[in-house]
This record gives structure tokens, sequence and C-alpha cells, in this order.
């Protein structure tokens, strides 16, 4: 890994939120991001953690949001980062806590100290740790999608096709509207199945017109929706979290297959 680094520094300790769909059913991916954080020159710790409380609060459910990110700043308190492997939960926590305690005069400090240490992880990795390539191969032709969070509330869109472009045997194949919404966004996709279903139609057309062998993404819950609706239309295209690929950790079996079930 090529990283800028200043000598004689203290080592960062970045407390990694690990998310629950990662957590849940894809734990490579966690993995996968402490050997990132740890190759730019950080300690990773894993404090004891739930939800980021996106649910909740996308739900309109307030009191219960606060009470999730009372848990979250207080069992991160002692790190220099917080850095997620999604930024969906990593937008929830840099943008949305200080928007939870805006109105309390003696939380709103805490809340926006605490988010301008949050980060998506491949974001952490080249803007703030100043890593430029990474040590990996995989010999495949991949498309990518920017999940929506990740791409419009934390600006995700170069960062990760830079480090891609350093992965040997990696060649990149843009989709039409890389950046159009893959229908998942999380409990829409539970209210409002065929909207959703109609939205991820789309996606996995551009996805099968690229004719990659692999799709990536940097969040679980996107990567999981068009997993399964490539599946049910029988295209046969691997689906990965880019962290996965750029920390070349690959023997886990693809997102979908039968064995992730």
């Amino acid at each position: 890994m090529a990283l800028a680094m200043q000598s004689g520094t203290t080592r960062p300790r970045v407390g990694l939120f690990v998310t629950c769909l990662v957590d849940l059913f894809r734990p490579s991916v966690g993995f996968a991001a402490v050997k990132l954080i740890e190759a730019s020159g950080c300690d990773v710790t894993v404090p004891s953690q739930t939800c980021c409380g996106q649910p909740a609060f996308n739900s309109g459910d307030r009191a219960n949001a606060k009470a999730i990110a009372l848990q979250v700043m207080e069992a991160f308190a002692g790190c220099d980062y917080i850095v997620a492997p999604s930024g969906s939960c990593g937008g929830m926590i840099a943008k949305h806590y200080p928007e939870l305690f805006a109105d309390d005069p003696n939380m709103a400090q805490r809340a926006a100290d605490f988010a301008g240490k949050c980060h998506e992880l491949v974001s952490f990795l080249v803007d703030v740790r100043g890593m430029t390539r990474v040590d990996a191969t995989c010999d495949a032709t991949v498309t990518y999608h920017d999940s929506c969070s990740g791409l419009r509330e934390l600006g995700v869109q170069g960062q990760p096709r830079q480090l891609l472009a350093t992965v040997q045997g990696l060649e990149l194949v843009e989709m039409t509207d890389s950046d159009i919404c893959c229908g998942f966004g999380g409990t829409f996709a539970v209210k409002y199945g065929e909207i959703s279903d109609a939205i991820v139609t789309k996606k996995t057309a551009s996805i099968a017109a690229t004719n990659t062998q692999m799709l990536l993404a940097g969040d679980l819950g996107c990567l999981m929706n068009m997993a399964g609706k490539l599946s049910r239309q029988g295209k046969d295209i691997e689906v990965r979290h880019v962290a996965e690929v750029l920390a070349g950790m690959l023997d886990t079996p693809p997102i979908g297959a039968p064995q992730d079930r």
C-alpha cells in the first residue's frame, strides 16, 4: 500500500463501525476494512456496537434515533476517527447526527465534533490517509455502482476508482448511469416494492450491458439488492464489496452465492 505518512507520528486509533449488514451477512467486508485501515498506518478497534440509527431516523422516529446515536457516540468516544465500510451508515453518522441534536444546546457541539471524525472507508483511505495504491490482484473486468448516500452525502466517487486502477489485472468498465439509485434505499425497498423492483431492473440492465464479470460498490445493502435481482434474472455476474477487492480478499464466495445465503 502506498500512502502519505509523517515519520515518528503516533498511529491514529480508528474505530470500525462494522454496520448491521456487514456483521450479519458479510463479515468478510469488515475484515477487509481492518486490513486496509491498518495498511494506511492506523490501529483499529471494534467497540461494542449496534445500529447507526438510520432506519429509525428515516421512519421519523427521532426519539429512538437519538437514543441509538448517543450509544454510538459513547462507544466510539476514545477514537481519533470512526470509519464505516458504507456510505449509508457513514452518511447517517457524519451528516445526520448533528441534525438530530441541533436543537439541544448540551449535545449539539458534541454531535458536531463526533461527526467530524466520521468517514466512509475508501474516502478515509484516500482523502485522510493519502493512500495512492493497493497491493492486490483481481484478474477480472469489473463495473462500479455509485451508491446514493456515499456519492451525494459524502462525495465518494473518484476515490474507489483511483485505488481500483492500481489493482493488478483489473479492468474497470463504466456502466451507463452508474450514479443512479439501485432501488434499495433501506426501508424504501420494503415500503415500495414495485417501484424498487422497477428501479433495480433498469440498474441490472446497465450492469449487464457492460459485459463485465464483476459488480462492485461500497454499500452492502445496494450490493445485496442488485445481487438478488441479477440472480433472479439468471445473470452470471460476481458481486462484491469494493473493500474485498482492494484488500485482495477474494476467498469468500460472492454476495448472493448459495454459500452466502
